[in-house]
């Protein structure tokens, strides 16, 4: 006797968290530029007091190697090389007494920085 195995489908979890807080100051932001084609484009690179920063820009294309997440009809983009050092991370907007700015809660850093904007992996 044999058995067939099921295919049931899973949701793999997101490998990101985008918050509403974000989401709802890049609308903002578009809104203010007034080009609705405008995506969040989240970035690594070499540099920082701890050997990596975030960047953060707005873009219009979306490329062949980028992962995309939409929030509230928000979209986030993240190049192939950025993913690895990403992945996992929150991206939210705070505005408190420190002032306002994006934050990423990375759990692939290994220190960071006192900025908040430099980590090392």
């Amino acid at each position: 006797m044999s058995t067939v195995a099921e295919n049931i489908p899973t949701k793999m979890p997101d490998p990101f968290v985008f918050t509403d807080s974000a989401a709802a100051k890049v609308a903002e932001l578009i809104a203010e530029e007034g080009n609705p084609d405008l995506k969040l484009r989240v970035f690594v690179q070499g540099g920082g007091c701890s050997g990596f920063q975030y960047g953060f820009t707005f873009d219009e294309i979306i490329n062949e190697d980028d992962t995309t997440m939409t929030k509230n009809g928000v979209s986030l983009l993240i190049d192939a090389m950025s993913y690895q050092y990403l992945v996992g991370a929150e991206i939210d907007y705070k505005d408190d007494l420190e002032g306002a700015q994006f934050v990423i809660k990375n759990p692939n850093a290994t220190t960071s920085c006192g900025c908040g904007s430099s980590f090392s992996a």
